[in-house]
């Protein structure tokens, strides 16, 4: 049985005419091509606008004095390469395309990947070499840098969004990179918070640059998530900084602080010469490790009975911060690492190193603000799944939050 032949659409008809008239076939003609077939399309819509403006097609009588006036000529930056096009204008000047905005040189999805370019670190310069390299575009730095500025003002709309009003975790944290700052280089403090939400997602709640880490600033920092509409917050997760603790208290009374575990074995290995590293670090597992406050109190003892005299400062700071160190302890095994390290803060402070390392230095705020929200933008890319056993840590939340926790959750 014969099947009836499908007819070629109008489009089908213009490719295979297309495609006849082409002699040889390499990937330079073929390039050639595709730029010849990108340009009269281009300048087909542009007709077809004009047209609309007019109110009468090209090679008509035009119904007032408001004739075409001939094209002007403009390169535009696409994608593939510059392309350079004909537009077309009235007497009365006043046709203004959609398609090819007025001043509009580049299309949207050149500046997309301008901007993904200096989201990995590249340099003016090595962004200028991709551009011309694969696009066959030269872009000056001003324009590379007139691009990625236009990236603070979404710093700025997402940096004052309202925020959910419970997290039962927060992670607080920052990185130290070094900016020119009144003609001098200074190395200032990047603040991170990072919130776990009711659903155990992961997300980027702030991003903040100041002269020196320490609580006072973060007093500033606490005050602006509770104004965004956070009302609780049930663990925060912090380093060691002196009066850190008493700041988070002052605005959120009823959140328990957890210090980085983490941090108090670097801390504590700091007066651990190398070859005792691993039986220091061994006989300190043993207290962060123990089922419960009790247990971990025996070992802290026990561990003291051996390097107590060898290491004074280890057990001294360990008891001195012990009301922060223990709270974990009260949870499940399942959910003690996510609540006893800032190590989601520590994966996003690597991302940050990872694009700033070629930096050097930056030459103001604003250049650090923009490239390391672009870093964490990419983090949160790969955030797609909650914290494992978040079910079991969330109902233990609820007992020992009660009187705090939402009850339509």
């Amino acid at each position: 049985m014969m099947t009836k032949r499908k007819q070629k659409s109008a489009f089908d008809l213009a490719i295979d005419n297309l495609l006849n008239q082409q002699e040889t076939w390499d990937a330079a003609s073929f390039g050639d091509m595709f730029q010849n077939l990108k340009k009269s399309l281009m300048e087909r819509v542009l007709e077809r606008e004009m047209d609309v403006h007019s109110g009468h097609p090209r090679q008509s009588t035009p119904p007032d004095d408001n004739r075409r006036n001939g094209p002007s000529a403009k390169t535009v930056i696409t994608e593939s390469g510059p392309v350079s096009l004909d537009i077309p204008r009235d007497r009365e000047g006043d046709f203004t395309p959609l398609f090819v905005p007025k001043h509009q040189r580049r299309f949207p999805e050149m500046d997309q990947k301008i901007i993904a370019l200096y989201a990995r670190g590249l340099s003016m310069r090595d962004i200028q070499s991709a551009l011309e390299d694969i696009y066959g575009v030269e872009v000056s730095p001003e324009l590379i840098s007139e691009i990625t500025d236009e990236v603070l003002n979404t710093v700025s709309t997402w940096q004052n969004r309202p925020l959910d009003p419970y997290y039962p975790i927060l992670y607080l944290d920052a990185i130290h990179v070094n900016i020119k700052d009144s003609g001098q280089v200074k190395n200032k403090a990047v603040y991170v918070a990072v919130g776990v939400n009711m659903s155990g997602g992961k997300e980027i709640l702030g991003l903040w640059i100041s002269q020196n880490e320490g609580a006072k600033f973060w007093l500033q920092v606490l005050p602006e998530l509770k104004n965004r509409g956070v009302q609780q917050i049930f663990i925060a997760c912090v380093d060691g900084l002196t009066g850190f603790p008493d700041a988070i208290r002052s605005i959120f009374p009823h959140t328990q602080v957890q210090l980085c575990i983490v941090h108090m074995i670097r801390n504590s290995l700091k007066y651990v010469p190398w070859k005792n590293m691993k039986a220091v670090a061994k006989d300190l597992k043993a207290v962060y490790t123990s089922p419960h406050e009790e247990a971990a109190l025996q070992a802290l003892e026990a561990f003291e009975a051996i390097w107590g005299k060898t290491y004074p400062p280890i057990g001294q700071m360990w008891r001195r911060h012990w009301p922060e160190i223990v709270p974990f302890l009260a949870y499940p095994e399942p959910i003690r690492k996510a609540i006893y390290t800032t190590n989601a803060v520590e994966a996003i402070n690597r991302q940050i190193r990872k694009v700033i390392k070629t930096k050097g230095l930056f030459p103001n705020d604003q250049a650090a603000l923009k490239l390391i929200f672009l870093a964490l933008q990419n983090a949160a890319k790969k955030w797609t799944m909650p914290i494992r056993d978040w079910k079991e840590a969330l109902a233990q939340f609820s007992i020992l939050y009660h009187d705090h926790f939402p009850l339509n959750w």
